[in-house]
């Protein structure tokens, strides 16, 4: 193929937030697939908190991103030409494309989507990893039960909006802790939440207390910080905490903080377990069935924030950790 493929790779390790010299944007040829290998043009990169985690070196559930390497990130795309005989051009594929307008791949972690069932960004978000990440951490570990209280922070988020829904179609009552007024109505006109905290905007422990009066059975928890410290204080006996992220820390590895009412874990007999949606990979199939049915029958709604243009991923991908993103933060490469 006659065209260029132009690419994000990693520079240097970032201190704090990332920035424009941590990145090199680089430019190469657009090879051929070689026998047993397809070649995806890349439509659409997911950007997600634990691209942050990728670039540290340090150790963690997978290898870090090494400085000259592609920066890693899960994407979704058409094969434009194959030599797999698992695929055929005109496919449309997710998978770990990362950051760049064309990848080379064996067919290994490549998913085929149809897009008669849901639009392509869909399966980035909803359909995809994020969804993953909220059914799995949620009734598995979450294991909710009718009438209980769930608290979700990030709550507009991608993983955090869809944690909410479930939990709804579950029998909960979902209270979502949220940054600004137009999240916050989101998530509960749209979401069908039944409230939300404003945490730029108002004391979160009081608004807890007066949107869960009975306590709190269930937090999914994507933040870490002072807002699991104050949920910490109001779970109830046997409450359980799937730890999903704690993008509150991500930029500042050297001095994480910890939780400083974890006794109540002790008191309440309660449950915190942290959990990788990887570890659930051989049920993939089964649960994007059960919410691609939800998204169908109208019970999901799927929110994508799409930004044009490869050349935007520095400053897109920041929006992650100023929390300006709403719902599935995504940048579209091309058309499709």
């Amino acid at each position: 193929m006659s065209a260029n493929n132009h690419q994000y790779r990693l520079a240097a390790r970032p201190v704090g937030m990332t920035k424009d010299s941590d990145w090199k944007y680089t430019e190469e040829p657009v090879g051929e697939p070689a026998d047993g290998l397809l070649l995806i043009k890349v439509l659409y990169i997911s950007l997600d908190p634990a691209m942050r985690g990728w670039i540290n070196e340090a150790k963690s559930y997978i290898q870090p991103v090494g400085i000259g390497e592609v920066m890693r990130a899960g994407a979704a795309g058409r094969v434009v030409a194959s030599k797999n005989e698992k695929f055929a051009v005109g496919d449309y594929v997710a998978g770990a494309f990362g950051v760049q307008e064309y990848a080379i791949s064996d067919g290994s972690g490549v998913t085929k989507v149809d897009t008669r069932i849901a639009p392509l960004p869909v399966y980035l978000g909803t359909l995809g990893m994020p969804g993953m990440t909220a059914y799995f951490g949620l009734l598995e570990i979450g294991k909710p039960k009718p009438g209980e209280t769930l608290v979700v922070s990030a709550a507009a988020g991608a993983v955090g909006s869809v944690v909410g829904q479930i939990g709804k179609i579950k029998g909960c009552r979902v209270v979502g802790i949220a940054g600004g007024p137009e999240k916050c109505q989101y998530v509960v006109k749209e979401l069908g939440f039944d409230a939300a905290v404003d945490y730029k905007q108002e004391d979160v422990y009081s608004a807890l207390r007066k949107h869960c009066p009975s306590g709190v059975d269930i937090y999914f928890d994507n933040v870490g910080g002072d807002i699991l410290d104050i949920v910490l204080a109001q779970l109830n006996r046997g409450a359980r905490i799937p730890l999903c992220g704690a993008i509150s820390q991500y930029n500042h590895p050297e001095k994480i903080q910890g939780p400083k009412n974890y006794l109540s874990l002790l008191v309440n007999r309660a449950t915190l377990q942290g959990f990788i949606v990887f570890d659930f990979a051989q049920h993939y199939g089964e649960a994007a069935a059960q919410m691609a049915g939800w998204l169908l029958g109208g019970k999901l709604k799927s929110r994508e924030d799409i930004v044009d243009g490869l050349q935007t991923f520095p400053e897109t991908f920041l929006k992650l950790f100023r929390g300006e993103n709403f719902g599935k933060l995504l940048i579209k490469v091309a058309d499709e």
